[in-house]
């Protein structure tokens, strides 16, 4: 049965020798900081810039020597959704990314790229990451946290050290700072009925799915000789019922096919071919499926890399062996980590040397070998298992499956979403159909079909009673199947940087988080995108007022830039028009983008024109020359710049003069010029 957690230890703090006052004897003066920032995940270290270019004294404390979370992890096939929902600071990080590889933007990257992009961003703003120290207590009085008691990670016989603040930012998957503060979470999935959603609870469905038939015993059809490995022998309860499991973990895989760059994958030590014993079973089953792509998503990456995920019923997902892993101590999360570890790398071992693998797959795999110049410090293995769902926090807003889908739409939003509410199997059990006992999964959703809507800013905010100085933008307050959708890696960095600067407001203020202006604190973050006072560039949607459609379009809710796009089938010999027109609030030089989403029939060529207000130029776009990259169908492309007049009338007109196919108008992009 599924309950709320609700912890409050009071405690003392600690941190790094020289930054830190020790608990024992002898105290170093101690430090107050602004803010402090717990788990330098893509979330954490966005927070801790943004805190830190506003002003404020920063510190960030990472439990372990990562840097960068899921992202640096092997996360390079980004979770995007809807391009249109990554703001700020996080789409300034792709951007980024795409300086290093040549493109206006990248959302696919190989992870040490990720990694020294993060510490550009700490360098820039003199930020040392205090690495190593995990948290013990937190000392909670009258709902203000006062400090944070932390214990040496490699060494927990140390004496604790304690760190004070006056914001605290916990930015950590797990929740752990939230919860050492007393604040009230959830694990697991609620019923149906608790938030009227039809997505949660215990969901049986096809995806990821074993076919019907594959007999789950070790001898089959005999019960006695025992489950293969990897079935649970739990009795599966009705759809949309709540428990306390929670969505398998696994590993983001990063290979390589380059010889120059490759190590070999082989035996680990613990190595057990007996855990593959139903994957072979599911071969026998499914003749027809012999790719590596049938088996795993995998993605490819720069420079001859991978980023490889769960695909079937049975691959890198470990289902059903993370269920301790949120309330699990520090030695027993060690423990589930390196089950997935032994797991994942016996997976591909199998796949490479035993002989019951069918020979297309096992030839397939020979090529790829760990990479030599990714993960150093860790032998060539990402030391980020994707935890994708731990605590969840019930905060002053729940959002829920009614947010996802557009029915109830907050005001207070201060972040977007828009990937499907997606969970991955949660457990492996037998099942009994037309009088014969097989093995299913349970647990996977893929719900999707609805636009970007807004995250509000009282789920990552606690409940005033519990903590007045905290937030949680990534272990944040919403129900397992909004979870789903919100937790991308674009939203954490997103809501980080949300986090940061409602710390600065209620810092500037006197204020709890709870008493922050969100009119301030919406209007900071569109004014101030990359906090750092810069010009904001200027973004015209097509669904935004002031565009002016001239012409037969049609509205498309899918496959585009924000909630909609417009297309024209361009058959015929009239011309239809859509003209974006920017609001300049400052004088300059800007680069203009127009989006282009991928479409059916699309039109070889499309007809841009260009004003600055005074003169007028056309731009022929080709669609040969649009190369797009990742999960989503659009891509940017720079269609010239202009210098731009406050009080001057600039647009920029898509036209179907000339098309030979499909037109689609979505969103113009005014970029000032560096």
């Amino acid at each position: 049965m599924k309950k709320q957690f609700n912890y409050l230890v009071i405690g003392c703090l600690i941190l790094s020798s020289l930054m830190f006052s020790c608990s024992g004897s002898e105290k170093a003066e101690e430090k107050t900081y602004d803010v402090v920032v717990y788990g330098a995940t893509s979330s954490g270290i966005i927070a801790a810039y943004t805190a830190k270019t506003m002003g404020k004294s920063v510190l960030l404390i990472e439990p372990s020597q990562h840097l960068g979370g899921l992202t640096t992890g092997g996360l390079g096939y980004t979770d995007i959704g809807n391009k249109f929902a990554v703001t700020g600071l996080s789409r300034d990080f792709y951007r980024k990314l795409g300086n290093h590889y040549g493109k206006f933007e990248q959302w696919i990257f190989e992870p040490s790229v990720a990694k020294a992009t993060f510490q550009e961003y700490l360098d820039r703003a003199g930020i040392t990451v205090q690495y190593g120290f995990r948290i013990q207590n937190a000392e909670n009085k009258d709902g203000w946290i006062n400090k944070i008691t932390l214990e040496n990670s490699n060494n927990p016989s140390e004496p604790l050290r304690e760190v004070s603040g006056k914001m605290f930012i916990d930015g950590t998957y797990e929740g752990d700072l939230m919860a050492k503060a007393g604040v009230s979470y959830d694990i697991g999935r609620e019923a149906n009925d608790k938030y009227g959603e039809t997505f949660n609870g215990v969901q049986l469905m096809n995806g990821h799915q074993f076919p019907d038939g594959i007999d789950p015993y070790k001898t089959p059809g005999d019960p006695s000789s025992g489950l293969l490995w990897g079935i649970s022998d739990g009795v599966l309860a009705e759809d949309g019922t709540e428990d306390d499991k929670i969505q398998a973990y696994n590993y983001r895989i990063c290979l390589t096919n380059d010889p120059s760059n490759r190590i070999e994958i082989t035996k680990p030590e613990g190595y057990d071919p007996s855990m593959f014993d139903l994957l072979v079973r599911l071969f026998e089953a499914q003749p027809e499926k012999r790719s590596l792509g049938q088996y795993f998503i995998w993605s490819k990456m720069p420079n001859s890399k991978t980023d490889i995920n769960n695909r079937g019923g049975f691959s890198t997902d470990m289902i059903g062996a993370n269920h301790e892993y949120p309330e699990g101590s520090y030695e027993k999360r060690k423990e589930i980590i390196d089950a997935h570890t032994l797991y994942t790398q016996s997976l591909l071992y199998f796949y490479k040397t035993d002989p019951r693998v069918p020979k297309e797959l096992q030839d397939a795999i020979q090529e790829w070998g760990y990479p030599k110049d990714e993960y150093v410090d860790t032998e060539n293995w990402t030391p980020q298992l994707y935890v994708r769902e731990v605590r969840r926090m019930v905060g002053e807003y729940v959002m829920t499956q009614a947010n996802c889908v557009g029915d109830k739409v907050v005001e207070d939003g201060v972040g977007m979403a828009a990937y499907t509410m997606d969970s991955h199997n949660i457990q492996r059990v037998v099942l009994e159909k037309d009088g014969k006992k097989m093995v299913k999964n349970e647990g996977n959703v893929e719900e999707g079909g609805f636009g970007p809507y807004p995250i509000a800013y009282r789920s990552i905010i606690p409940k005033a009673s519990e903590a007045k100085n905290l937030f949680v933008p990534v272990a944040l307050s919403a129900s397992h199947i909004a979870y789903g959708s919100i937790r991308m890696e674009p939203v954490f960095m997103v809501l980080g940087q949300s986090a940061a600067v409602a710390a600065s407001l209620a810092l500037d203020e006197g204020q709890s988080v709870q008493e922050v202006s969100i009119q301030k604190l919406q209007g900071e973050l569109r004014s101030n995108p990359l906090a750092d006072g810069s010009t904001a560039e200027i973004l015209v949607d097509n669904d935004d007022e002031g565009v002016v459609v001239t012409g037969d379009w049609g509205v498309q809710n899918r496959h585009g830039y924000g909630p909609t796009l417009l297309k024209n089938a361009g058959k015929d010999n009239s011309i239809n028009t859509v003209r974006f027109s920017p609001k300049v609030v400052e004088n300059g030089k800007y680069d203009i983008y127009v989006y282009f989403s991928g479409t059916e029939d699309a039109s070889s060529q499309t007809k841009i024109i260009i004003s600055d207000g005074n003169a007028e130029k056309e731009v022929v776009v080709k669609e040969s020359d649009i190369r797009v990259e990742g999960q989503t169908r659009g891509e940017w492309v720079n269609v010239g710049a202009h210098t731009l007049e406050v009080g001057t009338n600039p647009f920029v007109t898509v036209s179907t003069e000339g098309a030979d196919g499909a037109v689609v108008a979505d969103a113009v992009l005014w970029v000032p010029a560096k």
